[in-house]
């Protein structure tokens, strides 16, 4: 019988994570491969994937109207990114049609029945499903660097961001991230 493993959970305990505050949010590629550009001279170039992530990181706030992005960088194997929930109290108007078939990786093509409400979880799970699939489409169609059963990592780093001082501290990390990349932990 095969080994089962507890994961333990990285959330904070009985936090509300659907309410109203800032998230700094890291989410790495498996097996920390670069697959969205390279840094030089202190710049991140996104190559044509980075440019499809770049994308949906701006859709995010389309698909859930509750949910702004603050400040985002895309690395060559992760993204920071700071994430506001700005707590609409209607945010059942989630925007059906950015919604994807798994079966049909078309956009236009929306599945019925999604969520209420934006729980950073699910955020982050629409996020990496949509990326997923485009990515799956441009190894078939535009020759981008296969990979090994996942793009992404299981789960992600979040931090519940609790203040200013935290946020402007947060904010200036994620700007020079790709001045430091060689200093980097993901590096």
């Amino acid at each position: 019988m095969p080994k089962q493993f507890n994961r333990r959970s990285i959330r904070l305990k009985g936090y509300d994570y659907s309410k109203e505050g800032l998230y700094f949010v890291t989410i790495c590629c498996q097996d920390r491969a670069h697959r969205f550009g390279k840094v030089v001279n202190g710049q991140m170039l996104l190559n044509a994937a980075g440019l499809m992530v770049d994308k949906w990181i701006k859709e995010i706030s389309n698909k859930f109207p509750d949910i702004q992005i603050d400040e985002y960088v895309i690395m060559p194997n992760h993204i920071h990114l700071i994430i506001e929930n700005i707590g609409l109290h209607n945010a059942s108007a989630v925007r059906v049609d950015l919604c994807v078939d798994p079966k049909n990786d078309d956009i236009n093509h929306p599945i019925e029945g999604e969520h209420k409400g934006s729980p950073l979880h699910r955020v982050v799970q629409w996020f990496k499903t949509m990326t997923t699939n485009s990515y799956i489409q441009g190894v078939k169609t535009l020759g981008w660097e296969p990979f090994n059963k996942k793009i992404w990592q299981r789960n992600y780093y979040e931090h519940i961001i609790r203040d200013d001082r935290a946020y402007h501290n947060i904010a200036q990390y994620i700007q020079n991230n790709p001045l430091n990349w060689d200093k980097d932990k993901f590096y």
